[in-house]
């Protein structure tokens, strides 16, 4: 399980918020999905949950393979390993061939009889190919799944996955969002995309961010009906031009007049209160 409480980052004293007071929790065995534009604050997060920064406030925390609660800031070594991290961007050493790589990536993660993974990864992400080739040579697709490879090489309980069909062909998206699924029956997968038929397919939940706010969550059946639309692309497109629901969703929701409403109707009563008040001492209305 991976838990985000009300955590903000900026990136400087002067400057705003990248992301402002976030609060999300990935559940075991399940898949989250954080949807939004480039730039909105996806990727912020996702660092931070493996401690490639830390929180401006707010905390995030972690469980591992026994439930234990690890706090992600106070003690980043044992969240990391309970954490498979799969960047946008491969952070891999291009002059090592494929094989090396995840030799290495297993030996830092201090794992037992590592050719054994290493031959499973090879099969589960296609890499036959790519195992004796150094890794500057690799198509950008190989480099995502070589990558891949290296997020589950100790089989972490918890993946965080940035964007994780980047770069890859048709059929090896295909591939890999199958496997992620089989993947989500044992683990609590956290992942970002800005491929609004990628979380459709593939999130249990869906969590829609903008301008570094989380705007809604939760499931597509659930975020459908909060905002009055038919489809995933058209509540999206709603939520993020609104900056949230909408005072009609609000409303609709708590089955109230919503707080414009609220303001209106206080005002109307306390007009009605002084006319009558009025009367009362005989004066004119």
């Amino acid at each position: 399980m991976i838990e985000i409480k009300d955590f903000s980052k900026k990136y400087s004293k002067k400057g705003g918020f990248a992301v402002e007071n976030l609060n999300l929790v990935i559940p075991d065995k399940s898949i989250t999905g954080l949807l939004g534009a480039n730039g909105c604050g996806k990727t912020t997060v996702m660092k931070a949950v493996c401690a490639m920064h830390y929180p401006t406030n707010g905390r995030i925390s972690v469980t591992d393979e026994k439930g234990i609660k690890i706090n992600v800031s106070e003690n980043p070594s044992a969240a990391l390993n309970c954490i498979g991290y799969l960047p946008e961007i491969p952070i891999l050493n291009s002059e090592m061939k494929t094989e090396e790589f995840l030799l290495y990536a297993a030996e830092i993660k201090q794992l037992e009889n590592p050719e054994r993974k290493i031959l499973e990864l090879e099969e589960k992400l296609f890499l036959q190919e790519t195992m004796n080739k150094k890794i500057r040579t690799l198509s950008k697709g190989q480099k995502q799944r070589v990558s891949f490879a290296q997020a589950l090489i100790n089989n972490p309980p918890n993946l965080i996955l940035d964007e994780p069909t980047s770069g890859l062909d048709p059929s090896q998206i295909i591939q890999i969002r199958k496997l992620i699924k089989e993947l989500s029956a044992t683990k609590a997968i956290f992942m970002s995309s800005h491929i609004i038929s990628e979380a459709d397919r593939l999130c249990d939940t869906i969590c829609i961010m903008n301008g570094g706010k989380l705007l809604a969550s939760g499931t597509k059946e659930e975020i459908l009906k909060k905002s009055g639309t038919k489809n995933l692309e058209d509540a999206f497109l709603r939520i993020t031009e609104k900056g949230g629901l909408g005072e009609k969703s609000e409303c609709e929701e708590k089955g109230g007049l919503g707080e414009k409403g609220e303001r209106e109707e206080k005002a109307g009563l306390g007009e009605k209160a002084k006319r009558e008040e009025k009367i009362e001492r005989g004066e004119k209305v």
